[in-house]
């Protein structure tokens, strides 16, 4: 009788539509869900001269709906805190006593990712697109170190100044802000007694 009953399950579960009962091999799985992007390699031998980038740097709040390519996305992670030493792991921003207790995570279209700097690229922490939570902009930066550290602060400060030199160079606008700094909190996973500190708005001019 149990036999029978598999039987007829089977037959039923195949005469049906595949969006009902029986999995499509197209749905998406755990297996199938891009959860890391490595990230090209970035070029850190141009941009302008670094007098006429701080002549030109500035805070911007207003962006055109144009995506930043993976290739500009690549050059500001890097220049934000990138690793420019891989024989030491030393970043491009100076840490006190070289600690490195800060995470730099990255609001776009597909979700929220944090930056690995080892690596050069991302890790996928949120599915959804939060990106109006902190004014539309196509990228956010979000600065994450220790709550209550005495340097905290100072880390942070240098990594979204390194972040906005970048902007003047290849002709982004961008903004630091507080506003928005706590829109994921319950949401984002950050490390035990870390909190965002700040973030930093980017995209193309009008």
């Amino acid at each position: 009788m149990k036999k029978l009953m598999i039987l007829f399950l089977l037959s039923l579960c195949l005469a049906l539509p595949q969006n009902l009962w029986c999995k499509s091999d197209s749905d998406p799985t755990s297996e199938q869900l891009q959860t890391a992007i490595a990230l090209p390699k970035p070029d850190t031998s141009g941009g302008k001269p670094l007098m006429e980038v701080l002549r030109l740097r500035k805070s911007t709040r207003s962006f055109s709906n144009a995506p930043v390519s993976e290739h500009e996305l690549s050059n500001l992670l890097w220049a934000a805190w990138g690793i420019n030493r891989p024989t030491t792991g030393h970043h491009t921003v100076p840490t006190s006593q070289n600690e490195q207790n800060v995470q730099v995570y990255v609001a776009l279209e597909n979700g929220v990712w944090l930056y690995d700097s080892v690596a050069h690229g991302l890790k996928l922490m949120l599915t959804e697109d939060t990106r109006a939570k902190f004014g539309g902009s196509p990228v956010t930066l979000l600065f994450a170190a220790e709550d209550g550290h005495y340097a905290s602060g100072m880390h942070v400060g240098s990594i979204y100044q390194n972040a906005g030199l970048y902007c003047a160079s290849a002709g982004l606008n961008n903004v630091v802000k507080r506003t928005g700094a706590n829109a994921l909190d319950g949401l984002l996973k950050l490390p035990e007694g870390y909190r965002i500190f700040i973030i930093q708005s980017v995209g193309w001019p009008r």
